[in-house]
């Protein structure tokens, strides 16, 4: 649960705004801190009426200080709340004690939120927002809100988040929750905090179906968690999704024991998981729907024996005929057969048509629970943690990840956002088995020049670009709408004002479990500096890192790379008439103690031709916080050593 800490007790509620508060300049403990959170607190306690039993009310106070201009946007509050339940009333929520605080003339002034600061609007089907714009808000001000959110959905609370892009000063968040109903508390970003929980008396009172008042007494469970100094959660550079990282306090239902009902359990194994989750109209019985594709698979496979040859085709075909209407799901909307006539589904109707017509054709073809990277990581048996299915098709006893819902992926080649860890293949019988969704295979990008440098230090040449599996999925995606005009005006000014001319591109938009290769020539006129009649030149040339991407103190979060990819330069150079190498840089070798990074430059003179080798191999996905020192050192080193000059002289 993380190092526990004592908090002095302090008066924590709305409306107690002093002086010495309003008068701050600076956070006392992050003085690049625009504003901080004075403190935030929350309740989870449950009501109960006749019609739907017990429900959950939510509470949240937040007081903000604003030190800088670029904190002014915390006056603008937002919160979402869930709409689309199919057996639940949707939720509510409701604003109150919207206050600003200000010093004028030595006094404080308030000024309260009117109605027209305050405004609704639908996401989607799912979800609704409701947003509030405090009054009056300037660099020093104070502000306070309180909200209420009402729920029916007691499976899963809403994540009490403890850390922002500000510093948080304090937190308290108290649960009251009935002996019927056991949750699991989640603790998110190891942030240390104090904790506590007690039995305690309750009671609800309610209108029975005569209009009369009933009332009923209970035991529940009264748990507080508290914290202080929370650091601000920072962006930083290659990193997966900070909400995989942010502070949380995370409440998931076990199960419930109600009087006179036989015990439910929710999500205690991934068994109970798979059996729970097949058991959905908008699961198990969607895979289960081979008869609907008979006639366009028997046109599709005619004559074709091989199951490989199978797979491809039957891939190719949904990913063609069917449009993602960018809904993230594990269950189906309005079902594979409606998705399959209208052509357009959410993830789940697309890669269940898949699975259905893998299985018709005698293809061994189950789904995999997937939690996007924007979703975090979930680390317990959850249901809910959920939010994406992709397919997990065998073909003697060798399994392939298809995701049929993006146009540009390829047998195990996912959509970035998927390779978050692992994901959970579930089959019918309720057994399932962890998928392990980062890449075993390196990516690579391999890049063959051949220049020639002219006596006046211009260049030109041929140039030969190859990337492979997520490299080359990377390059598709990024490029897929852009014109070539476009892409190689971009490229030309990545490059450093390059002229590239004879482009030609293969495998672009089709074969696309093969690599992308691109070949140009090029004109460069500022490549090399010309000091006392010698030429220096950068051995990668234009592809030459002049920075270092980590050049923070100190690193919160991993380090994530995305996949683990081979990057790779052969350069032949030749030597201008009349002159000859001076000096070449050092051969330079590093690797990490663990192997899981190196980097290498060779040289090499023949004649009047210079090679040169250069790769960087990143061998792991992500690397632990504690990895960010030699991350770090490793990339300053491959920079310094990739900007020592090739000194070329008169002969």
């Amino acid at each position: 649960m993380g190092s526990t800490i004592t908090i002095q007790a302090q008066n924590y509620d709305l409306g107690k705004v002093t002086i010495a508060e309003l008068n701050e300049k600076v956070h006392p403990k992050d003085n690049s801190a625009p504003a901080a959170i004075l403190f935030k607190k929350g309740r989870t306690y449950f009501g109960y009426n006749k019609d739907v039993g017990f429900y959950a009310n939510h509470v949240c106070e937040v007081k903000i200080k604003i030190y800088k201009k670029e904190g002014l946007s915390w006056a603008n509050q937002k919160v979402r709340f869930y709409i689309g339940y199919d057996k639940l009333n949707e939720d509510r929520l409701e604003f109150s004690d919207a206050v600003t605080y200000n010093l004028e003339n030595g006094n404080i002034v308030k000024t309260k939120l009117n109605n027209q600061g305050e405004f609704k609007n639908k996401i989607n089907q799912y979800w609704k927002e409701k947003t509030i714009t405090l009054p009056n808000v300037k660099v020093g001000s104070i502000i306070e809100y309180k909200y209420v959110l009402r729920s029916e959905n007691l499976v899963k609370f809403p994540d009490f988040d403890v850390q922002f892009s500000i510093p948080v000063d304090y937190f308290y968040y108290k649960t009251q929750i009935p002996e019927f109903y056991i949750y699991k508390p989640i603790l998110i970003g190891g942030i240390p905090l104090e904790t506590e929980s007690k039995f305690t008396g309750a009671s609800q009172s309610f209108d029975n179906a005569y209009s009369q008042t009933s009332s009923f007494s209970y035991k529940q469970i009264e748990t507080f968690y508290k914290g202080k100094d929370v650091p601000a959660l920072k962006e930083e550079p290659y990193i997966n999704n900070l909400e995989n990282y942010r502070g949380s306090i995370q409440q998931e239902l076990e199960r419930v024991r109600l009087p006179d009902q036989p015990v439910k359990d929710y999500s205690l194994t991934w068994e109970g998981v798979a059996t729970t989750i097949f058991k959905e109209d908008s699961f198990g019985k969607q895979l289960n729907q081979g008869s609907l594709f008979t006639d366009d698979l028997n046109k599709l496979l005619l004559n074709v024996e091989d199951k490989k040859e199978k797979l491809d085709l039957i891939f190719t075909y949904v990913k063609n005929r069917m449009n993602w209407n960018e809904i993230n799901s594990c269950y189906t909307e309005k079902g594979v057969e409606k998705a399959y006539k209208d052509q357009t589904g959410n993830v789940a109707e697309i890669n269940f048509i898949l699975i259905n017509m893998l299985r018709a054709a005698g293809i061994e073809a189950n789904p995999v629970l997937v939690s996007t990277i924007q979703n975090g990581i979930p680390i317990y048996p959850t249901r809910t943690g959920f939010n994406y299915v992709i397919v997990a098709a065998e073909i003697d006893g060798k399994k392939s990840l298809l995701d049929a819902s993006h146009k540009l992926t390829a047998p195990n080649i996912l959509p970035l956002n998927v390779l978050n860890w692992n994901g959970r293949l579930i089959k019918k019988d309720g057994s399932s088995e962890e998928i392990q969704l980062d890449p075993a295979q390196q990516s690579r990008e391999i890049c063959s020049l051949i220049v020639k440098i002219n006596p006046d230090g211009k260049m030109n040449g041929q140039a030969r670009v190859q990337r492979t599996d997520y490299d080359a999925y990377s390059f598709r995606e990024e490029n897929n709408t852009k014109t070539e005009d476009a892409y190689l005006e971009k490229l030309e000014n990545r490059l450093g004002g390059l002229q590239i001319s004879n482009y030609a591109i293969e495998n672009q938009k089709s074969n696309l479990d093969q690599s992308v290769i691109e070949t140009f020539s090029f004109a460069s006129g500022n490549r090399s500096d010309i000091i006392d009649g010698k030429i220096f030149v950068n051995p990668l040339l234009f592809f030459t890192q002049s920075k270092n991407p980590f050049n923070q103190e100190k690193r919160q979060m991993p380090v994530y790379f995305g996949y683990k990819n081979i990057e790779k330069f052969n350069l032949n150079i030749e030597i201008p008439e009349g002159y000859t190498v001076e000096s070449l840089p050092k051969p330079f070798r590093i690797s990490s103690e663990d192997k899981l990074m190196s980097f290498i430059l060779n040289f090499s003179v023949s004649e009047n031709k210079i090679q040169i080798v250069s790769q960087k191999e990143i061998n792991s996905s992500i690397f632990a916080a504690e990895d960010y020192g030699m991350i770090k050192e490793f990339f300053q080193k491959m920079v310094v050593s990739q900007n020592e000059k090739i000194i070329l002289k008169k002969i």
